[in-house]
């Protein structure tokens, strides 16, 4: 049986209750990623030397693609929908967080190991052989820097009891609270009165985000006015933002930029992410029509099935 067939049986057998636009959703969030770092990298050969640069920096127009590139805010509210959905599962069958979060996690972490693995041996042996380090030090960079999205991702999972129970409670009060944080963390941050405190960011505006999927779970985001309104609202603060403040245009980080949209992420970010959430949901109930059909079901079934290790060694 062919991978294709077998996703194909796989997919016959998903249940009429599964919102497959979730599991499309994060497949092409995924494969633009991959598609995205591809595209971005640009080696060339400078007068017999290797050069490695960056297509932000060669073409700096191509900055603006950046706002269709950069979909880590969708796999982030995808990853709110989807584990809400499993943490409430569980809490039903009585399974413990302990339980539930070693399932959570191993997906993510079981994949990474292999490639930890094997690029300690690659980095050794070049080494012995004697590489120029620098060599050595590009490719480790281009191999592991996406793990970064691992590590906030997987402390965003962790923290699902509480963001989940935080949203019961309080509603989109909880996400607007970590907005304001994010706001306050800018503003120290990019005036230079605390550069360091950027990095806090990379909780206060992914979790943030996160929560958007919880948004999304609930009903928040039905019918093309309520899903349209937030799109309408994040472009708005995109515009004053890189109007006003001190946000590059680029929503990926540009090496040898004096700011950065990602790295540490900022309220521009933010901003896209609620963008894409609001266009991204006005097309849910036409797509998840699509998706009742078997050959397009079967797609993002079969990336699915294999998404991590897709990612980890792209």
């Amino acid at each position: 049986m062919s991978t294709w067939t077998r996703a194909v049986e796989i997919g016959r057998m998903t249940p009429d209750s599964r919102n497959r636009y979730v599991d499309f959703l994060r497949a092409v969030s995924i494969l633009a990623v991959v598609f995205g770092h591809w595209l971005m990298a640009a080696p060339q050969m400078v007068d017999g030397e290797l050069s490695v640069e960056h297509l932000l920096v060669v073409a700096p127009w191509t900055q603006v693609a950046t706002w269709v590139l950069q979909v880590m805010p969708v796999f982030f509210v995808v990853g709110g929908y989807a584990n809400a959905a499993s943490w409430e599962s569980a809490s039903r069958a009585g399974s413990g967080y302990p339980d539930w979060l070693r399932s959570r996690m191993g997906r993510l972490v079981i994949p990474v190991l292999p490639l930890v693995a094997f690029w300690t041996i690659i980095g050794a042996v070049a080494g012995w052989l004697g590489v120029d380090p620098y060599l050595i030090r590009v490719g480790s960079i281009n191999a592991l820097i996406a793990l970064w999205f691992l590590a906030v991702y997987g402390l965003a999972v962790a923290l699902v009891p509480v963001t989940r129970a935080a949203w019961r409670r309080w509603g989109i009060w909880s996400f607007w609270v970590l907005v304001a944080a994010a706001a306050i963390v800018d503003w120290m941050a990019l005036t230079g009165r605390i550069p360091d405190a950027g990095w806090a960011n990379y909780i206060f505006i992914w979790v943030a985000v996160h929560q958007l999927g919880y948004l999304w779970r609930d009903g928040g985001l039905a019918g093309a006015r309520r899903a349209l309104s937030w799109a309408v609202l994040g472009a708005v603060a995109v515009a004053v933002l890189l109007n006003l403040g001190p946000y590059p245009a680029s929503m990926v980080d540009v090496p040898g930029a004096e700011a950065s949209n990602s790295a540490p992420p900022t309220l521009a970010l933010l901003a896209l992410g609620m963008v894409q959430t609001g266009l991204l949901a006005t097309f849910e109930p036409a797509v998840n029509r699509w998706l009742q059909r078997a050959r397009p079901w079967a797609a993002p079934v079969l990336v699915n099935g294999m998404i991590m290790t897709l990612f980890v060694w792209h």
